[in-house]
């Protein structure tokens, strides 16, 4: 089965479906809610796929996954949570980060 990504403190990690491999077009007021995971990342052990960083609009670096810039969701208060998950907000839908293997 899947797996979903999360950061180190437990936190589900989302992709947003209008990103870019090289582009994050979630700014502004879209990146409080859906903060921007800073990079580089290095990844736990037996996860697959492959970690990278963009350069996001305001000069920061922002971690990949797979050619998805990652951020986490403010309404996840507590580890394991995705309430953020295929959610439709700021121009698109949010989907959890899964890995499979």
């Amino acid at each position: 089965g899947a797996s979903v990504l999360a950061n180190a403190k437990g936190f589900t990690l989302y992709w947003f479906a209008p990103d870019t491999a090289t582009k994050s077009v979630c700014n502004g007021s879209c990146a409080v809610y859906w903060p921007p995971v800073k990079g580089p990342v290095t990844a736990g052990p037996g996860i697959p796929g492959q970690l990278g960083t963009i350069k996001r609009a305001d000069g920061s670096t922002q971690a990949t996954y797979d050619g998805h810039p990652l951020y986490t969701y403010v309404g996840d208060s507590a580890p394991g949570q995705a309430r953020g998950n295929n959610l439709n907000l700021n121009g698109g839908l949010w989907h959890e980060v899964t890995t499979s293997g």
